[in-house]
């Protein structure tokens, strides 16, 4: 009775249930538009070649923007050249002092990093979208109805169109919304292809036993999944006695948490990004065998090779991530103003290694756990004989997207409710979303 008192403490708040209209309207333009087929293209002639992005590669890039790509949508190529201009924008602050310096510089430089986000997105949209024209043009020739050459520059301007506004969606949602708007659509795409999927593995599967042991498997990798996400390291803080008049300030132990996955799910996006771009180079070749032979590694999710290069990948992003994401000069800094400390460790240099030497030591473990559950879909082929499609809510990108961003979203409604004082959907105040950069 409390979780249906609290659902209707939702509708109660006028700004929160405005917000929650708002980003359900939003995403189902966003599904909408994923529907809306290309011109130039046949749908039904492309149905009838049973779909191009049915397995592998293409099918792991088709669950992310919800089916899109397979059906030649308006929206095929989805968010993630956004996420892979983020990437790059992200790899070039740590290594190019221009942006180092639009880093410094604080909302300013900030505006100044979008911009170049969102003008390296429409650069990598249109290679992408080439890509996308050669390779519907080589795999699926009788559903286009027009001249090659026309539909390849149609394809190009009205997919990066699509992703622009696919962009300009999730950062609405984002500004009015609930919830990180780029997560949410990426996830809703993700949940789009379960109910499907789900019910190709019950069907294809004769023992009723198995099916339940699969399930049984999905429950404890989300269970490992929201330890994960929920795991903290609390290093205690001691504030000194301040008199102010007649009022004494400080004197408390406070703690200062560290999360054992700081990055949340972005170490994951940043890698499946990475791992597409093989795959994307091949696209623009294939007819030529010995590119495809190069990159026919990253054509199959639940390979060895994938798996290996994709664990060490998310290992490497989670470190980078955490970065950029936790300074811990800045804490020290911060804690020294406020007069804390960190008992049996001298405030300044001391301080930043202390918390530097912590946060390394956890981030360790996490990365490595983070990456273990980032290749559980091809264990879950391999040992529980999961098909494809299914296997991929699993572990990997979607599982920990749906959990991450779940988190998110309900940390945000709770903070709206207890902004309030109404009772959240977790009364002790416990439940914590993904840490942000």
């Amino acid at each position: 009775m409390s979780l249906v008192e609290n659902f209707r403490n939702i509708f109660k708040i006028e700004d929160l249930k405005n917000r929650i209209f708002y980003t359900i309207g939003i995403l189902m333009v966003y599904r909408l538009g994923s529907y809306i087929t290309l011109p130039g293209v046949d749908a039904s002639a492309l149905i009838a070649t049973a779909g191009n992005a049915a397995s592998g590669f293409l099918g792991l890039f088709d669950l992310f923007v919800g089916g899109a790509f397979s059906r030649a949508g308006v929206f095929a190529l989805g968010i993630m050249p956004y996420i892979t201009a983020s990437i790059i924008i992200q790899l070039a602050g740590a290594i190019v002092p221009y942006f180092q310096k639009l880093q410094r510089e604080g909302e300013e430089g900030r505006r100044k990093i979008t911009q170049l986000t969102r003008y390296g997105t429409v650069i990598i949209t249109a290679f992408q979208a080439i890509a996308f024209s050669i390779n519907l043009i080589a795999t699926a020739p009788q559903a286009i109805v027009v001249n090659e050459f026309a539909f390849t520059i149609t394809a190009m301007i009205v997919l990066t169109a699509g992703t622009v506004f696919v962009m300009w969606l999730g950062e609405r949602i984002t500004e009015r919304g609930i919830g990180n708007g780029i997560s949410l659509i990426i996830m809703i795409g993700i949940i789009a292809a379960l109910p499907a999927n789900f019910y190709n593995e019950v069907t294809t599967k004769s023992n009723a036993i198995l099916v339940v042991i699969e399930l049984a498997a999905l429950v404890g990798v989300i269970a490992a999944v929201v330890l994960l996400t929920q795991g903290v390291r609390k290093i205690p803080v001691q504030y000194a006695k301040r008199v102010v008049g007649r009022k004494v300030y400080g004197g408390t132990t406070q703690y200062l948490p560290l999360k054992v996955n700081a990055a949340g799910v972005m170490p994951i996006i940043f890698a499946q990004s990475i791992m597409f771009i093989p795959s994307t180079i091949g696209q623009f070749f294939p007819d030529n065998e010995t590119i495809q032979t190069l990159t026919m590694w990253s054509a199959d999710y639940t390979g060895l090779v994938y798996s290996i290069v994709f664990f060490f990948v998310c290992v490497f992003f989670t470190f980078f991530y955490t970065a950029i994401a936790i300074n811990p000069k800045e804490m020290a800094d911060t804690m020294k103003r406020q007069g804390g400390f960190i008992p049996g460790v001298r405030p300044g240099k001391a301080t930043v290694e202390f918390i530097d030497n912590i946060l390394t030591k956890i981030t360790l473990p996490g990365s490595i756990f983070l990456s273990f559950v980032a290749i559980l879909p091809a264990i879950a082929v391999a040992v529980l004989g999961v098909t494809p499609g299914f296997a991929l809510f699993y572990g990997g990108t979607s599982l920990l997207i749906i959990v991450g961003v779940a988190l998110d979203t309900l940390q945000q409604i709770e903070s709206h409710l207890m902004m309030r004082h109404y009772d959240g959907f977790m009364k002790t105040g416990k439940i914590k979303g993904r840490r942000r950069a």
